[in-house]
């Protein structure tokens, strides 16, 4: 418990750390921000009220009552102070930590909203199925196929395995991504080059459309990803199957896929979860230009479009988010490791 919660409060004071970096980077545009929110819900609340906009005779009247109600509430959230005040610091961090991230200024939602709490909504989920079942589908290739190796040390499927590795690790996933699209795209017709479906969300064959959309970039991360965790499974494993414990096992006759399986692969389960968490959280950020090249409608693709439009409250939303799930997920694996390997609580 102790440790968890030590992990655990480790974690908030880097999320508050990087609130800080965060805000002092924007700086002065996080007024831009608000300045424009603000603005738009005072004329949008007075454009719902027909009758207080016609009690105004004149139009320079109404805008200035327009200008007085901005000032107003400007003041409200501190926009008639400096950026770089104590009080305004402390406010833009507890917006940004509460999701309030204010309105894009170029980008939008399918649906047309501007907010960028919605567009994040929007783009987070296809950035997290996509990734996440590619990470699963490595994970589970890659255990496998390096336990079999790591049986079969220096043997033909080992080295086979090495190279495998060595040369999928070597070519740039964007660059293997193109091929795909070349050859199941273009040359046998068998997937879309494009990853963005082409019905709209609420379209009952919204979800199979995605599913299927999705298969070819899937079936690229894959192809480019489980060689490098076959090998780094076996290099794990190897060092275990050499330890007293195993070779004790053996010399009273447990089976050897057992031993692989059961026993060595769960001593070496600690350092293959650890990786396996760091690798999912670090690949929900989603690879900008993989999923630029697939066009697909994620977290990446996302970013690519804020920084080309420079569109810094999606960017600000962005970070923030994804830095709060990466943060999450090393939690996650600190307290998997704590329970698959206790002796870490004590150190």
């Amino acid at each position: 418990m102790r440790y968890a919660l030590t992990r655990s409060l480790a974690m908030v004071g880097v999320l508050f750390a990087t609130l800080f970096i965060t805000v002092v980077l924007v700086g002065s545009g996080m007024d831009d921000i608000l300045g424009r929110s603000v603005a738009y819900h005072v004329r949008a609340e007075i454009a719902a009220d027909p009758a207080l906009a016609a009690s105004f005779a004149d139009p320079g009247a109404l805008e200035a009552h327009i200008a007085a109600r901005i000032a107003e509430r400007e003041a409200e959230i501190g926009l008639d102070r400096p950026w770089w005040s104590p009080e305004r610091i402390a406010s833009s961090m507890w917006r940004i930590l509460v999701l309030d991230f204010g309105r894009a200024n170029f980008l939008s939602s399918d649906t047309g909203s501007t907010e960028v709490a919605d567009i994040l909504a929007e783009r987070l989920p296809k950035t997290i199925l996509l990734f996440t079942t590619a990470t699963v589908a490595i994970s589970a290739i890659g255990v496998g196929l390096g336990a079999m190796a790591s049986s079969r040390a220096r043997s033909a499927a080992d080295r086979l395995t090495s190279a495998f590795a060595v040369i999928s690790s070597s070519f740039p996933v964007w660059w293997v991504g193109l091929l795909m699209i070349f050859a199941f795209s273009f040359a046998w017709q068998v997937f879309p080059p494009r990853a963005t479906p082409d019905v709209p969300p609420g379209d009952p064959s919204y979800v199979a459309s995605l599913l299927y959309h999705m298969a070819l970039p899937l079936m690229t991360i894959v192809l480019v990803g489980f060689g490098a965790w076959s090998y780094l499974v076996r290099n794990f494993m190897v060092g275990v199957l050499q330890e007293d414990h195993i070779a004790a096992r053996r010399a009273i006759g447990v089976r050897e896929r057992r031993i692989v399986y059961s026993h060595a692969l769960r001593n070496a389960a600690p350092p293959i979860v650890t990786v396996m968490a760091l690798s999912l959280s670090g690949s929900l950020g989603g690879a900008i230009i993989t999923e630029a090249v697939f066009d697909w409608p994620g977290m990446g693709r996302l970013y690519f479009e804020a920084v080309l439009a420079m569109d810094l409250p999606v960017i600000v939303g962005a970070t923030y988010v994804l830095t709060a799930f990466f943060l999450a997920s090393v939690l996650a694996a600190d307290l998997l490791y704590m329970r698959l390997d206790p002796r870490t609580a004590a150190r």
